[in-house]
């Protein structure tokens, strides 16, 4: 089944549910557009801070949406109960695996697909009640993994019998007919969605993106255990090179504490942590988010 069929949604696309950056009035605008708007808890510190988003984005739409839950975050257990109180339709999940929480959701009504880095991830979640799962490639931006997009999706798929969305290197037409021919029931995307008109990043990100191509991207923390995929900077440089020189783990936690949030809310672009995947060399101007998802799908979904 494909993704627009299975949610409900024109277009069989999910939103990216970005940390600081996935917030009510942007997944909202994504859902009137056609996509899954997702709000992402990863930026929430308070758990009635969702409850306010998931409000908020009732307001402009009424369309399916779907939450983020970023399961490190210490708030996710209230998070988890404000999304049953909620009725939320989606769950997706990131850092971590949902299995103590799948039955409460599920029962609720919640369609839960959380994300994986390996295919193995996938058949355990399948086991454990999920609906679909997300393959994300280490293309993408932000927290990665080892596999890229084009070998994980075809193996999760060969490893699964529900829907797998490929996220991680798709930002236009071509790579969207290349997730489907991988197998895949849709994709979710984020890079491209930085340089929507809807998106609440500062000026600067927006900037850095429109002006990045797709070798400007570093992935941080690799020898840590926390790889993360940003665009290069001053920050990123130092980061690397206290990395190589076998800092800490807590040394190098100075670099990134609050980093996001400073690049999101501040347009710092020199000690920020700007998140980006490597289609960052595609993205060339800012638009509407409708019209970036109609570009997209041009062609491939009537």
């Amino acid at each position: 089944m494909r993704l627009d069929e299975m949610l409900g949604i024109r277009y069989p696309i999910i939103q990216g549910g970005m940390a600081n950056i996935a917030t009510g009035s942007f997944a909202a605008a994504c859902s009137e557009a056609g996509a899954l708007g997702l709000i992402g808890t990863g930026g929430i510190r308070e758990a009635e801070g969702l409850r306010k988003e998931i409000r908020i984005l009732r307001e402009r739409t009424e369309k399916p949406f779907g939450v983020n839950l970023m399961l490190m975050n210490p708030e996710t257990e209230k998070m988890v109960q404000i999304c049953i109180e909620e009725k939320v339709p989606v769950v997706t999940t990131g850092a971590g695996n949902p299995g103590i929480y799948m039955e409460a959701l599920k029962t609720a009504g919640c369609k839960v697909i959380p994300v994986v880095a390996a295919p193995i991830l996938a058949e355990r979640l399948e086991k454990q009640g999920a609906d679909a799962v997300i393959a994300e490639g280490c293309e993408s931006g932000g927290h990665v993994g080892e596999m890229t997009t084009m070998c994980l999706v075809p193996q999760t798929v060969d490893s699964v019998n529900i829907p797998v969305i490929a996220a991680g290197g798709v930002a236009d037409k071509r790579q969207l007919k290349a997730v489907f021919a991988l197998g895949a029931a849709g994709a979710q995307i984020g890079t491209a969605l930085l340089a929507a008109e809807e998106c609440p990043i500062h000026e600067n990100y927006k900037d850095a993106i429109l002006k990045a191509r797709g070798s400007d991207t570093v992935v941080t923390g690799r020898i840590a255990g926390v790889p993360v995929r940003i665009l290069k900077n001053q920050m990123s440089r130092e980061y690397l090179r206290q990395e190589k020189a076998g800092a800490e783990k807590m040394e190098l936690e100075k670099f990134t504490l609050g980093s996001l949030r400073r690049a999101v809310f501040e347009g710092d672009t020199k000690t920020g942590s700007l998140m980006a995947g490597q289609t960052c060399g595609q993205v060339g101007e800012i638009r509407p988010v409708a019209e970036i998802l109609a570009d997209i799908c041009s062609g491939i979904i009537d």
